[in-house]
């Protein structure tokens, strides 16, 4: 099997088995594409099933010359994964990765935002403009429910269930999950179906998609990710912010208000409590709070 061959199989795989989004899949692909160019650079003729781990080592180390810690890691970690699948596949039986260490890398903190640039934010929309009601109803989802930027534009009307005060949420490798949404959002979501959505010429094969843009049709990352970057500019933010901010910032808040940390996790759809801890070193007030009210020497 060469190359071409396995790389196709590797992708399908990751799509039906594993159930993941087109962006993983194409992140996982990268990595390939990059060993393979590299062999054919070099003129290293050897297959996915023969190739060696002296000849993945030289291409590692190449390729530290132009990645940083984090990039060379996530390389590491995807070429990883694809001889794990040969292997599952029975095409060979060793990883000739497995030895190879990824280069230690320290948690990179969140960034957030505070409440009044939030605040800030959402009063700058434009609503004279017709898609001023749906960008308001994009960033009060976002901040009032934590999601995704994938989550996000793929939420659907049919995952709406306000009566009960959730959504249904379909995250990473297609798992599902509720998520409590507050009136508040559930007013500006509501308003934005009933007076904008509705005007719409809607694509049929979008009719269920909750946020669209004018053509009636599904809105994509980019286009979030420009809403929310003009939002910032126009307020003069200092900090460079995307639609992930929110979800950050949303974990941020509640921890700051005292809410539990496993409730959080599973509105954030976070396999291990320890994702979710990552949020407890952004402010470390309530570490003094905690000592000074229930230490028995305080």
């Amino acid at each position: 099997m060469n190359w071409t061959n396995l790389h196709k199989d590797y992708k399908t795989y990751l799509k039906l088995e594993r159930g993941l989004s087109t962006n993983s899949i194409n992140a996982y692909s990268l990595d390939i594409v990059k060993l393979i160019s590299y062999l054919k650079n070099n003129n290293i003729n050897t297959s996915p099933i023969n190739i060696s781990k002296i000849e993945l080592t030289q291409f590692i180390y190449n390729s530290t010359k132009i990645l940083n810690p984090r990039s060379q890691s996530r390389l590491i970690s995807g070429l990883k994964g694809f001889f794990n699948y040969l292997i599952f596949e029975d095409y060979r039986t060793d990883n000739p990765m497995e030895s190879i260490e990824s280069p230690k890398i320290g948690k990179k903190l969140p960034d957030t935002i505070s409440t009044d640039d939030i605040d800030n934010l959402i009063a700058a929309i434009d609503y004279s403009k017709k898609e001023g009601e749906r960008n308001k109803a994009i960033l009060e989802t976002l901040y009032g429910c934590g999601l995704r930027v994938s989550e996000l534009t793929s939420l659907k009307l049919s995952d709406l269930y306000f009566k009960e005060g959730f959504i249904k949420i379909t995250g990473k490798g297609n798992k599902q999950r509720f998520v409590p949404i507050i009136d508040t959002t559930i007013k500006y979501i509501s308003n934005y179906i009933k007076n904008s959505r509705s005007l719409l010429n809607i694509n049929p094969e979008h009719s269920d998609i909750v946020f669209l843009n004018r053509r009636g049709k599904q809105l994509t990352r980019a286009m979030i990710f420009t809403i929310i970057k003009q939002l910032a500019v126009k307020i003069n933010l200092s900090k460079i912010i995307s639609p992930h901010t929110f979800r950050h910032s949303f974990a941020t808040h509640l921890l700051e208000n005292g809410a539990d940390l496993r409730a959080i996790q599973q509105m954030l759809g976070h396999e291990s409590i320890t994702t979710t801890e990552i949020y407890m070193h952004i402010d470390r007030t309530h570490l003094h709070d905690a000592i000074n009210n229930f230490h028995p020497r305080s």
